[in-house]
């Protein structure tokens, strides 16, 4: 038997669940995400054009719009990116059944010719309710159109996996005989681009084991998965199978976007941040809620008061205007940036001629940001009322 074959696949997969206890999949978009998840230990890998779209910077949502051939775009995936570069881990197509420009026979071979080990419904149908749904359906796009994809599939030799959000969904992808039913509890909470409104981890247990129950009656050779949704880490996984009986877990964001998001992030930013202050961090991350802003730039001028300090520098790194950003300043503190640099600094240079050193008064006015001792001559006559040489003859007095 050849190890591409479908049996001796389901084989390996059965012989997984044996010795490991549990299978994992991976969502892809592209040759790297296929490649670090084959090396992670990933037992299959989903080419999804939702998985593209992740890479991209986009939402899985968009999977669902017509931003670009869905399965043209898997295809391309698969052959250019994924093939070259992964070759002993099963990768299953993610098959648009109602695209109306394919014969879903047809086409079926076509990814059977071109080496995918077998399909998965994605972008499904499950996954759209309301009347938009009952629209799609009335056109001819529906949910059966996915089901007679994978009856088909299964008729050309191909693995089957089948996306499900219901007992209803499940029954139907039984009776063609799909290898693999995987509850798909909805689009990856967490991270930036995550899904804001998404079932409650117990309420997806709860939907599962209710498909699962229906697997085991109809069909118990059937491999039982589910798809993040809201679980999206480890404890999450392993409170869906302790409490189900879940086979396996697939991931999509999980396993590309949400680390991609953190690790990128915490890396471009460590490297960044090196020798930078910690209040320009804030500024560049763009933490303005309440007083946060303004914090950060009182923060900056006492680190760096002794240098050629600017608001329209601090703006430009904040990514907003110069005026508006002063604005905020004073209506916080009550006076314009200038003046609050001006204070600070002539409160330093006083401190500075009265603590019994030897600097020159020209010395201090560099030591406080001024490179012009004239210029801070004039400035500390103005704020204090005397020069600061007459300034330091009084303090050394007392």
């Amino acid at each position: 038997m050849k190890e591409n074959d479908k049996e001796f696949i389901l084989r390996r997969l059965r012989a997984e669940i044996n010795v490991g206890g549990h299978i994992i999949g991976a969502a892809v978009g592209s040759g790297m995400t296929a490649k670090l998840a084959a090396m992670g230990g990933a037992d299959i890998l989903l080419a999804l054009s939702a998985g593209k779209f992740r890479i991209m910077g986009r939402s899985s949502l968009s999977s669902f719009f017509c931003y670009g051939n869905s399965n043209q775009i898997v295809m391309d995936m698969g052959k250019r990116e994924i093939f070259p570069v992964v070759q002993d881990v099963p990768l299953l197509f993610g098959l648009m059944a109602s695209d109306p420009y394919v014969k879903l026979y047809d086409y079926l071979k076509l990814i059977k010719e071109s080496g995918f080990t077998g399909v998965v419904n994605s972008p499904t149908l499950a996954l759209v309710d309301g009347s938009f749904r009952e629209a799609l359906e009335e056109e001819g796009s529906s949910y059966e159109r996915e089901v007679a994809a994978i009856s088909l599939a299964n008729q050309l030799g191909l693995l089957t996996m089948a996306f499900v959000t219901s007992v209803e969904e499940a029954d139907k992808m039984l009776a063609v005989g799909a290898d693999i039913i995987c509850v798909h509890m909805g689009l990856t909470a967490g991270g930036l681009l995550g899904a804001k409104r998404h079932l409650t981890i117990s309420e997806a247990r709860r939907i599962a084991q209710e498909i699962f129950d229906l697997c085991k009656e109809k069909n118990p050779e059937c491999l039982r998965m589910v798809y993040a949704g809201p679980a999206n880490t480890l404890m999450d996984m392993q409170y869906i199978y302790q409490n189900t009986d879940c086979q396996g877990y697939i991931g999509g964001s999980t396993f590309d976007r949400i680390p991609m998001e953190k690790s990128i992030y915490d890396t471009v930013s460590s490297f960044k941040q090196h020798c930078s202050p910690e209040s320009i961090g804030t500024l560049r991350e763009r933490k303005w809620g309440g007083s946060q802003m303004v914090e950060s730039m009182r923060h900056y001028i006492e680190e760096h008061y002794m240098d050629d300090v600017k608001l329209g520098d601090l703006a430009l790194v904040a990514h907003m205007s110069a005026s508006y950003m002063g604005g905020r300043f004073k209506k916080e503190t009550g006076i314009s940036f200038t003046d609050y640099l001006l204070q600070f600094r002539m409160g330093k240079a006083k401190a500075l001629l009265k603590n019994g050193s030897n600097l020159q008064c020209k010395e201090v006015a560099a030591q406080v940001g001024y490179s012009d001792y004239v210029q801070f001559s004039k400035m500390f006559r103005k704020h204090v009322g005397i020069s600061p040489r007459d300034y330091q003859g009084m303090a050394d007095k007392k």
